[in-house]
């Protein structure tokens, strides 16, 4: 299969740094079958009108944040609305501070859908308004009149008033093409509204989206997508460690709190088309001082599977570790990442089949099996190698290989991460 440059040049950008790649994860995806069809699973019932939440725990460099945007990818194709961002100190799920409202403005910026994969909350408004448009010249009945209908489930909900307001007053700025009306009523969408007198006198609504609302505002918004044609809302929230590292104990027992809310509304199927997936580390799950198991509530929920032992693994629990790549499915992850390299094409491979298992050879010698469970460093390696292979042809790769991993103690990368650590995960 042959590969756009552009799709090409991200992704080896991407892994050459250690970051995760925003677009192409499918050209080097491998493993995690099992791991995958639950979380299709998952997708497919929320786009059945139901709910899900999962916890994806998994060590550092693990692959927590690929897998998360593959599913990300994966729900858009099927036409779900897919919200995302990582949590840090300024973003957090309850506070009392604008770190909640911190939160949902950033989901908000990271609304994606099939056709767009960033900023589409206005263009999922845009087509709420023209599917009730064709419907009223249908129906020959008063635009106004059919987003009202089709609006009144929304005001039962806790803030639906003022949301079905603002939705109104998008179609009004449509209509009279106000673009700056229809800009204020995207700005309250997404939660940019700081003051409520602001807030008033653009938009004639008396509420904004604050700290209080959070969670709220996403369970609207699920609503709303799908009355907006769209299958669903899947929201993916990474580095949930963060909820962990923080010293107030009434305060991460708060934002527990809102954990234990959504786990409640989504196991006993009281939203409806919203599916949640959070990325973790085990000592955000495990840790009975500070992580999840702290909270008697969320330890007892969250518990795994005690028949689960001797190689049998539940993959329907509400926790899903991803457990390190097998050996044969790290060397497909090197053959692909060789594919990209080539842009599809075999005949461009800088390196045969034979160079990628003394590759494998060289790391294992270097840093034992830890590049198996942390997969990201030995990629970065060896899109190294083929960088310099790539730059000089005339050199031969088993010349090369030899300075292309370096032993953990002359390598931070390679080292064992702490909780401090700052490094974008992989």
């Amino acid at each position: 299969m042959k590969i756009k440059p552009r799709e090409r040049n991200a992704l080896i950008q991407s892994l050459r740094a250690g970051v995760v790649p925003r677009t192409g994860q499918h050209l080097i995806q491998v493993g995690r079958d099992q791991e995958v069809r639950a979380l299709l699973a998952d997708i497919d019932r929320v786009a059945d009108g139901g709910s899900t939440v999962r916890f994806v725990i998994g060590d550092y460099g693990s692959g927590k944040t690929f897998f998360l945007n593959l599913v990300r990818g994966i729900a858009a194709q099927r036409k779900l609305v897919t919200l995302h961002a990582d949590l840090n100190p300024g973003r957090r799920l309850q506070s009392t501070g604008g770190q909640a409202r911190g939160l949902y403005t950033e989901l908000m910026r990271n609304t994606g859908t099939q056709t767009k994969a960033d900023g589409a909350l206005a263009a999922v408004v845009e087509r709420f308004v023209t599917q009730a448009i064709e419907e009223a010249r249908r129906t020959q009945t008063g635009t106004g009149r059919v987003i009202k209908a089709r609006l009144n489930e929304l005001e039962q909900l806790v803030g639906g008033y003022d949301f079905a307001l603002v939705i109104e007053k998008y179609w009004r700025g449509h209509d009279t093409d106000d673009d700056a009306l229809k800009t204020n009523a995207v700005r309250w969408l997404r939660g940019e509204y700081s003051t409520k007198s602001e807030a008033r006198a653009d938009l004639g609504v008396r509420t904004i989206v604050d700290d209080s609302s959070f969670y709220d505002q996403l369970k609207l918004l699920a609503r709303f997508v799908r009355l907006a044609g769209y299958q669903g809302l899947l929201v993916c929230l990474d580095e949930m460690v963060n909820l962990y590292k923080i010293a107030h104990k009434s305060a991460r027992e708060a934002n527990y709190e809102q954990i234990l809310r959504i786990v409640n509304d989504s196991l006993q199927g009281n939203v409806e088309g919203l599916g949640f997936v959070f990325g973790g580390t085990p000592d955000f799950l495990t840790n009975s001082r500070r992580g999840l198991y702290s909270y008697a509530a969320l330890a007892s929920r969250l518990a795994e599977n005690r028949f689960a032992t001797n190689g049998l693994v539940d993959y329907s629990g509400p926790v899903l570790r991803l457990d390190q790549l097998r050996p044969e499915d790290f060397h497909v992850l090197l053959e692909n990442v060789r594919a990209v390299y080539a842009s599809g094409d075999p005949q461009r491979h800088l390196v045969p089949d034979e160079a990628i298992g003394a590759f494998m050879q060289h790391c294992n010698r270097q840093i034992g099996d830890a590049y198996f469970r942390t997969p990201r460093s030995t990629i970065k390696a060896f899109c190294d190698l083929l960088a310099l292979l790539e730059q000089h042809p005339d050199r031969d790769w088993r010349e090369v290989l030899g300075h292309t991993v370096v032993p953990v103690e002359q390598n931070p990368d390679l080292a064992p991460l702490d909780d401090d650590d700052d490094l974008v995960r992989f």
